[in-house]
């Protein structure tokens, strides 16, 4: 339920910043951060060489600002969605009226 949905947030919130960094780099995020899922654990990207490998040993670490960040927001999110009984994501656009009809004279039924 809720807590599920919040869960969910959040662990979508912490692949943000590996996401961002895979689309700068020119990658797809989505596909680096799934073979990350299922890859060596301790392992990610490393986006200077393209080469997937032990970032801890290889002196790359995340700034803890940048991850408590995104978990900080993503918190807030899940609390917020948690809270309220409704969300609209984008209101839907009115139809308009229409024009007014065409002026001329209407068909004469083949007269001519």
């Amino acid at each position: 339920g809720d807590e599920k949905t919040g869960a969910a947030i959040i662990a979508r919130a912490l692949e943000e910043p590996i996401r961002q960094l895979s689309n700068n780099a020119g990658l797809e995020g989505s596909i680096v951060v799934d073979k990350i899922r299922t890859g060596t654990k301790g392992h990610g990207l490393n986006v200077d060489t393209g080469v997937y490998e032990d970032l801890v040993k290889s002196g790359i670490i995340d700034p803890t600002m940048v991850t408590r960040s995104a978990l900080q927001n993503a918190a807030s999110i899940a609390k917020n969605i948690l809270t309220t009984e409704a969300i609209v994501a984008e209101a839907p656009e009115k139809a308009g009226a229409g024009g007014m009809p065409g002026g001329g004279m209407g068909d004469m039924g083949g007269m001519m």
